[in-house]
């Protein structure tokens, strides 16, 4: 005989669960969406009626938070912050969504880059006041997942959808608000993995408009998660969206610098000096060096080297369009040895005289041996330092060892490496970079690490809550209370560590801070 718990079936959660099996699309966060079932069942509503929207329980709500007027205060602690009457840089310890709103007059249209690393809503409750938070069971009967007697109505309850709404809650109104800070040329940037990246994208479409949409940098961390049912993710996923395009495109400047061009032309420069001059000793010792390091197949196509010491790559002067070019794009090119026309490509060359001839002057034309091998371009490393942004960032390591030798323990934060190729094409000279969920800020170690590096004056306003640390955790042991005395502390001693590798930078590397009191 089976053995029986004394409980009575229930016939409606019975019911619902055979309902879902069969109509999953009818089913919004463990709720019936009855119209939806309609439709499965072949009442179909108006088209006229129908209309392309996102939208989630509290939407309206979320909306009107934002606009309503914060009660709180910033005030100065100028004793626990560094050369207070010098610095633009900001700490700022509270609420991020009451600083967003106490940011608006002084900030308005201000900040260049939005970099925030906000909860990946992994199924824990929030901790923001603001966050419309139930503990589980209360949240789970909210959307009908569970029975007054917390029994599931929901067949598959961890792969639902019930937390999404708690989340876009929480970022809706913090969104809404951090958008009105940007300048015309702004850009936001935001890390997020796979469970919200979806919703985030929808959500920022919606507040910044589709048309801002720059696209989404997937950082492959080289190791995927080890306790996925499907897919195992080894990557992260950074949204990039800014203020207005067309204000960004003239002025953005949207491009990063070669990262290994600079050590390249170095190493050139070097053999030169130490080989006699420009010979076939430098090149061949270039190109087995080359080999050796761990660059891009980009990068180590500026495997040659010219009489003139400069580094280059081959490329072809064919046109690139399937269509014909114009007819002076096949003017030949005269061999400079047989005195003969070179062969012309078959759709013409991808430039005009004018700039075929400007190619010429400056020796940047590779002839073959004769005139049957068509010319090509010696394409300089050092006229091509600056690379689009690509859509993908590999990196696999973590900051655990350099937070280490700070003193500073965090759980899984942004890396200082990956945060610097973020910032670098968008944050440049005296721009500001918002982060307002710092955590162990290494945003603002990574602005102020490429100020050091390119004497650029970047500043940063960092914003942190100060949630209380886990006490089973290192940083509680280390007498970290809260996470905003983390964020304060790292900076700190970044800076000192900054300043003792580059003695000579005068940079602003101090830190003011301010609390929110209510």
């Amino acid at each position: 005989m089976e053995k029986m718990d004394g409980k009575t079936m229930d016939i409606v959660a019975e019911n619902i669960g055979k309902l879902k099996e069969l109509f999953p699309e009818a089913f919004t966060e463990g709720k019936v969406d009855f119209e939806a079932l309609k439709e499965m069942l072949g009442t179909f509503v108006d088209e006229r009626d129908e209309r392309y929207s996102f939208t989630w329980n509290g939407k309206s709500k979320a909306r009107m938070i934002a606009q309503t007027p914060s009660t709180g205060t910033l005030r100065p602690c100028k004793e626990e912050s560094v050369d207070w009457d010098s610095t633009q840089n900001i700490f700022i310890e509270g609420d991020n969504l009451e600083v967003l709103k106490l940011l608006q007059k002084s900030y308005h249209k201000k900040v260049k880059m939005i970099y925030i690393d906000p909860p990946y809503n992994t199924g824990k409750d929030f901790v923001y006041k603001d966050n419309f938070k139930d503990n589980i069971k209360n949240y789970k009967e909210i959307t009908g997942q569970v029975d007054g007697e917390g029994r599931n109505l929901s067949n598959n309850p961890e792969t639902s959808g019930r937390y999404h709404t708690d989340w876009l809650n929480m970022m809706y109104p913090r969104l809404k608000l951090a958008r009105n800070l940007l300048k015309d040329d702004g850009v936001i940037v935001i890390h997020i993995d796979e469970n919200e990246y979806p919703n985030l994208e929808k959500m920022l479409s919606e507040i910044f408009g589709e048309e801002n949409n720059l696209g989404t940098i997937v950082w492959d961390k080289r190791n995927p998660k080890g306790d996925a049912t499907g897919v195992a993710q080894q990557h992260e996923l950074v949204s990039l969206y800014c203020k207005n395009r067309e204000y960004f495109k003239d002025n953005g400047n949207f491009k990063r610098p070669k990262e290994n061009a600079e050590a390249m032309l170095n190493k050139v420069e070097q053999l030169i000096s130490t080989n006699g001059g420009v010979n076939d000793t430098v090149r061949a010792k270039y190109k087995e060096w080359l080999k050796k390091q761990d660059f891009s197949g980009g990068e180590k196509a500026y495997n040659l080297i010219d009489d003139k010491g400069r580094v280059y790559q081959s490329v072809s002067m064919a046109w690139p369009n399937k269509k014909k070019a114009p007819d002076e794009y096949f003017t030949p090119l005269v061999h400079p040895l047989t005195k003969k026309e070179c062969v012309v490509p078959d759709r013409g060359w991808r430039n005009p005289v004018a700039t075929m001839q400007e190619l010429l002057k400056n020796d940047l034309v590779l002839f073959g041996a004769d005139e049957t091998t068509q010319p090509r371009r010696k394409y300089l490393l050092s006229e091509n330092l600056y690379e689009n942004v690509s859509s993908l960032i590999y990196y696999g390591g973590s900051d655990d060892a350099l937070l280490s030798e700070l003193g500073v323990w965090f759980d899984t934060p942004k890396v200082v490496d990956v945060s610097k190729k973020l910032i670098l094409p968008i944050c440049k000279e005296e721009d500001i970079l918002l982060d307002f969920f710092a955590g162990s800020a290494t945003s603002a170690h990574a602005l102020v690490k490429l100020n050091s590096e390119d004497k650029e004056k970047r500043k940063f306003i960092m914003v942190q809550l100060p949630e209380l640390c886990d006490e089973k955790s290192e940083a509680f042991k280390s007498g970290y209370k809260t996470i905003a005395e983390i964020s304060k502390e790292r900076i700190r001693r970044a800076a000192t560590k900054i300043k003792e590798e580059n003695p000579d930078y005068d940079g602003d590397l101090v830190l003011p801070q301010l609390k929110l009191e209510n």
